[in-house]
């Protein structure tokens, strides 16, 4: 056979075997996976609107039960990264044409105008702290001016550990944290962030406002990540960076759970109302929320969840609307996926006694058998921290647990 023919009978053969490999694939993938261009990134807080681009009535933010099918918990197909890297987010004028809405207080009306905005760019990054074996991760919310309440946890109940114990793999802590909220303290802080990452590597950022409304964003741009990075965690604590944790007393409550079960453990709240007084700092109007009680949900300033949960919780939260209140918020993701919130005696989110001036919420012995208790500032802390680890003598056990 000449060189020529034989040149192209290789290349029929080749063409022969791109072709069988190509039906191949496209046969394993639906005609949608295989043609659709990837969806651009979106950014800020989304926020959820009908296919048409209507907006949905105020009275009818929240969808049905009935109308959200649970996230099936199937093996994670979305980005491999971060895949938000551009801010492009305008207000929703179209609201400005609804009666309800010109009736509402400047930052309801501020806080709807970027509702449909909900991912954002990413500044600081740390996917190495998922690798290896990592049994616990401990997630800290804060904000960029509060760099002594990192610092107190990093010597006290953040400090990391190569062994939760018992053959346990890691404990590893991170800080979820937005932009400075003030225009004029944003450029100093940045860089006193960026110094204090250089030196720690602990900090997750993004580029939204560290403000009330957008805590939010911080617990569904973490659920994200830890989809993306995490996906094999056993078990998350979430917490504030004002509570004082117990970790021995939470690796213990740990040591008999399970990743695969709907853990979500902390101080549950049950039939909670909406506070309608304006002048209270979780009020809600009417038009934003009307229904008369929250679904169950704990309290944010310390709660466990399952790894796997927490993935499938990720993908409940795709399908609702943002709420301003963000412990409310994941009870609403819960119940999207049927799953009930545990009630513990060891989560004090509202100190061990709700009465301030009780001598309980300062006695040390209390804080021992506790797993979390707010609210301590970095003095506090520091002090309780080494008061609970000294040759503390206690006249009785507590029985929290």
């Amino acid at each position: 056979m000449s060189l020529w023919k034989k040149t192209v009978y290789r290349s029929l053969c080749l063409a022969l075997g791109l072709l069988v490999a190509l039906t191949v694939f496209q046969r394993s993938l639906t005609p949608r996976q295989f043609l659709q261009e990837p969806l651009p990134p979106t950014l800020e807080p989304q926020k959820a609107q009908k296919p048409n681009g209507q907006l949905v009535n105020p009275h009818n933010f929240w969808k049905n039960l009935q109308d959200v099918a649970a996230p099936t918990p199937v093996a994670s197909q979305g980005p491999q990264a971060w895949d938000v890297t551009t801010t492009n987010c305008s207000a929703n004028i179209n609201l400005t044409r609804q009666p309800w809405f010109k009736g509402l207080e400047p930052q309801f009306r501020q806080f709807l105008f970027y509702r449909h905005c909900r991912y954002f760019p990413m500044l600081l990054n740390h996917p190495e702290k998922c690798g290896g074996d990592v049994y616990l991760l401990v997630v800290v919310k804060s904000v960029i001016t509060q760099h002594d309440r990192r610092e107190a946890i990093r010597q006290t109940w953040g400090r990391e550990r190569e062994s939760a114990g018992r053959g346990r793999g890691a404990v590893r802590t991170l800080f979820l944290l937005g932009m400075a909220s003030k225009q004029e303290e944003r450029t100093h802080y940045q860089q006193l962030l960026a110094y204090e990452d250089r030196l720690y590597g602990d900090i997750l950022q993004w580029d939204f406002l560290d403000t009330f409304f957008n805590l939010t964003l911080k617990e569904i741009h973490f659920l994200k990540w830890l989809d993306i990075y995490c996906p094999h965690v056993p078990f998350i604590f979430k917490g504030d960076d004002d509570v004082f944790v117990n970790p021995t007393n939470l690796l213990e409550f740990l040591a008999d759970r399970q990743p695969q079960e709907n853990l979500f453990v902390g101080d549950v709240l049950q039939h909670a109302r909406p506070i309608r007084r304006k002048d209270n700092k979780y009020y809600i109007p009417g038009a934003l929320y009307s229904k008369a009680s929250y679904p169950p949900y704990a309290g944010g300033g310390g709660f466990l969840m399952a790894g796997s949960l927490a993935r499938r919780l990720h993908h409940a939260c795709d399908t609702l609307e943002l709420y301003p209140i963000d412990d409310v918020f994941l009870g609403m993701c819960l119940e999207v996926l049927g799953v009930r919130p545990m009630a513990h005696e060891g989560f004090k989110t509202f100190g061990i006694s709700r009465n301030r001036n009780s001598r309980m919420n300062k006695e040390p012995c209390f804080f021992r058998a506790m797993l979390v208790v707010h609210k301590l500032l970095p003095p506090e802390l520091l002090a309780m921290w080494g008061l609970v680890h000294s040759n503390l003598t206690c006249s009785r056990k507590l029985q929290v647990l």
